[in-house]
């Protein structure tokens, strides 16, 4: 059923929330798994993929460390950086390459604080056709 999952982390606690749901279905679904940071500090948006800076190496970093995560527990898994306005790299990551399903843990802002900032979660999922799985992170 889910061949590919896509799973979005933001280097922040709530990815665990989002991981660990993604590691029991992943196994239950025999898929494989794609990790997607989505780098959107000044380097990142100003020079893309050829930024160089303590964000790009840390964010490369952890994205390791979660795909050997994946990867320890059975799942095959791949990671990439992609560099820009988040909620648009996730959607465009999706149309390009194609998954099966989206995995997002979201922060569970209240309704104001989505009116002022947005949410990446909330813009993704109207964008794209395929399903988008919304953890709230605890």
């Amino acid at each position: 059923m889910y061949r590919t999952i896509l799973v979005t982390v933001d280097g922040t606690p709530t990815d665990r929330a989002i991981i660990e749901h993604v590691k029991q279905l992943a196994k239950l679904a025999q898929s494989r798994v794609v990790v997607l940071h989505v780098a959107d500090g000044w380097a990142a948006r100003t020079y893309g993929p050829d930024a160089v800076s303590r964000e790009i190496a840390e964010d490369t970093a952890y994205l390791q460390k979660v795909q050997e995560e994946f990867q320890s527990s059975g799942i095959p898994a791949a990671a990439e950086l992609a560099y820009g306005e988040p909620a648009d790299e996730i959607i465009k990551w999706v149309q390009q390459k194609g998954c099966d399903l989206v995995a997002m843990s979201t922060h569970g802002h209240r309704f104001l604080a989505d009116v002022f900032l947005g949410t990446t979660a909330t813009r993704v999922q109207h964008k794209i056709s395929v399903p988008v799985l919304l953890l709230r992170a605890k």
